[in-house]
């Protein structure tokens, strides 16, 4: 067995099993989620962080391209009770550190006790305890990543479904998961997916009728381009946004966002339509949330758990944000609306 060593912030190393070598370094996280490791490790929101599965076995469906959400896999590395073959082969592939056959109980509980950690990761031939600890005091906090948007964003405007016939959809890609475009597609809307950092002078060149910001790794107040075009627009195009979305366009129209805890990561998060009283399960992978709304927008649906927003809305602006993934890749399918609720906005 080649063996690997994870160090997490307070210089506790704990020796497991290699399944994928190299080292890595990135802030510590858990998901729940006990399907869906593909989309997981694959969501561009996970970009400078290790990502601990908190179910036992990973890979007990094999690997399939066609569930990917990008490119390329994102987390820095991957923890697991126990990883098959197929997903540590193809995280070697990757260049991506895999590590199993360590108490992935032990390592949430402290996660939940703690919070969100920095964490360290030497595995392989060549590992050690001292090059765990290097790297570890090496990684940086989330808040410190301060252009993480140039590292999951396209670099160059792409277009999806240009001969549609619906709404033209100006989507900021600051991390955006393939099944937001593929869900605004299905519904015959034109998205035109622009680098995280575009000008007014892109969003005007598309005369678009919804500028959508995505989901995106890190802390929201480093996405200033994008604060600046939803201050912008807002007002005169309506707006819409999912997960870091809803964050950006909080701090853009007044409102503040907090580092949580340790996040909502996982297909379990309940929440609640204040409206209706309405209870969905929710896909859910996020470490800051909206901590005060602003003036302009009104909080209208919470999380169960914890009361923190999970929507926003102004109709007279005609803004709509959500904090959850209602794309559900993975699911629960229970929010697939919101992106009718979108389109709507166009009309």
């Amino acid at each position: 067995m080649t063996t690997a060593y994870v160090a997490i912030e307070g210089d506790r190393v704990i020796e497991a099993r290699s399944r994928a070598p190299g080292r890595a370094r990135g802030e510590l996280v858990f998901t729940t989620a006990y399907t869906g490791y593909e989309e997981s490790l694959t969501d561009p929101s996970y970009e400078e962080q290790i990502l601990t599965f908190s179910y036992p076995l990973i890979g007990n469906y094999g690997v399939r391209e066609e569930r990917f959400e990008s490119d390329r896999v994102h987390p820095r590395a991957a923890l697991a009770r126990e990883f098959t073959d197929d997903v540590a082969d193809w995280l070697e592939s990757e260049g991506v550190p895999a590590v199993d056959h360590l108490d992935t109980r032990d390592v949430v509980t402290e996660i939940r006790d703690e919070g969100a950690m920095k964490c360290g990761i030497s595995a392989g031939p060549d590992a050690s305890r001292g090059a765990a600890l290097d790297e570890l005091a090496a990684c940086k906090h989330m808040s410190d990543h301060t252009d993480i948007g140039a590292q999951v964003s396209v670099e160059e405007a792409t277009v999806h479904n240009e001969s549609g016939d619906g709404p033209r959809i100006a989507l900021l890609d600051c991390g955006a998961k393939g099944s937001i475009v593929d869900s605004l597609v299905e519904r015959d809307a034109v998205v035109h997916v622009l680098p995280y950092d575009a000008t007014q002078d892109d969003i005007d060149a598309l005369d678009p009728d919804v500028l959508f910001v995505s989901n995106g790794p890190g802390d929201p107040a480093t996405y200033e381009a994008a604060a600046e075009l939803v201050d912008t627009y807002v007002g005169d195009l309506p707006l819409a946004g999912i997960c870091l979305g809803q964050q950006v366009v909080a701090e853009a129209l007044g409102g503040a966002t907090a580092k949580m805890e340790f996040g909502h990561r996982g297909v379990n998060q309940p929440v609640r339509d204040l409206r209706s009283n309405r209870v969905v399960m929710t896909t859910q992978n996020h470490g800051y949330t909206v901590d005060e709304p602003g003036p302009k927008l009104n909080v209208t649906q919470v999380n169960v758990n914890d009361d923190t927003p999970e929507g926003l809305e102004n109709d007279e602006l005609e803004i709509l944000t959500r904090q959850y993934h209602p794309e559900a890749h993975p699911g629960p399918n229970d929010s697939l609306d919101f992106f009718d609720d979108v389109l709507a906005l166009a009309n």
